[in-house]
């Protein structure tokens, strides 16, 4: 059985203070998140959602992914969402040395570079959310914003249905959450299902989406 937290625990964020959880606003703002793309038809298919409802969001990005797909990360920037690193090789934090997983950061970030002209990136996402302390202060260091979630779809988990993944989302979610999807074909099954009906959903409580900055 896979143990996570779909909503994260007020005590997680006050632990880890460092990191943005969420974005407390008064306009009844909600942050989409999208995390290992670019993925061929999957994150196409994000982007042409996000369209039709006229949403910005913020793509955390697999800088390998982003050297093998630089036409779809391109397709990202152009229609105005926001860039986030993800490491080159979705490193696991807590199972990487210090020097391996900085300069899997940096490699991302050269990934981003030479595929956009809007520069470098300004937040980081680590990947599974593992990162040790001193990765952490030194990715902060770097100028970056460590972004983590305050709702998660657990759309990649592929033991659970597409309904349940919908409810993830829309049982949790309030005011400044930042909600993470997967753009990745692992994820795809419950993201198709459960995408549209939290947008639909969400809207029509009132609620407004943003991109993270």
């Amino acid at each position: 059985m896979k143990l996570y937290w779909v909503k994260t625990h007020r005590l997680i964020k006050k632990l880890f203070p460092g990191f943005v959880w969420d974005v407390p606003n008064k306009e009844k703002m909600v942050y989409l998140t999208f995390d290992d793309g670019p993925t061929p038809q999957v994150t196409e298919w994000v982007l042409d959602l996000l369209a039709r409802h006229d949403i910005k969001a913020t793509f955390f990005c697999i800088g390998n992914n982003i050297d093998k797909h630089p036409n779809i990360f391109k397709q990202v920037i152009a229609q105005g969402h926001t860039i986030g690193n993800h490491t080159y090789n979705h490193l696991n934090g807590w199972k990487t040395d210090y020097n391996t997983y900085m300069q899997n950061i940096d490699d991302c970030e050269k990934s981003i570079a030479a595929h956009s002209s809007q520069g470098r990136a300004t937040l980081f996402r680590p990947p599974y959310g593992k990162i040790k302390t001193a990765q952490a202060k030194a990715v902060r260091s770097k100028g970056y914003k460590i972004i983590m979630w305050d709702v998660l779809s657990a759309d990649f988990d592929t033991s659970i249905t597409p309904e349940r993944c919908l409810k993830n989302v829309i049982d949790n979610t309030h005011q400044g959450s930042v909600i993470i999807f997967h753009d990745s074909i692992k994820a795809y099954s419950n993201l198709e299902y459960a995408l549209p009906k939290a947008i639909e959903y969400l809207k029509e409580k009132g609620f407004k989406f943003g991109k993270l900055a």
